[in-house]
């Protein structure tokens, strides 16, 4: 285990860094708790001359966690749930899961 590994470890399981939440698996019953750091980075899209600003939720989750995560799984945290869009992609040391989500 690298030290990268070591501290990523430290990081999810404080308290103030990340939170429970429950994966639920959109094709199959499985569901599994995990740990997440939640993100919610405004989102600028250009479309045309005009820049608009909108909300986004963003999650990164230990591979350790969650080895393959796919579009359409859900995620819940506390009693909000949330739906992955688009494709998660992994850091360039494989360690961690970017997940973008939609609310449900």
């Amino acid at each position: 285990m690298t030290v990268f590994a070591v501290a990523m470890d430290r990081i999810y399981a404080n308290p103030s860094m990340a939170v429970a939440a429950l994966w639920i698996s959109g094709t199959t019953s499985q569901e599994r708790s995990i740990r997440v750091i939640r993100r919610a980075p405004d989102r600028i899209t250009d479309f045309g001359t005009a820049r608009f600003v909108s909300d986004s939720m963003v999650l990164d989750v230990r591979v350790s966690d969650l080895a393959d995560p796919q579009p359409g799984d859900l995620i819940v945290i506390g009693t909000e749930s949330f739906t992955i869009q688009g494709e998660p992609v992994r850091d360039s040391d494989r360690l961690i899961w970017t997940l973008d989500l939609r609310p449900t």
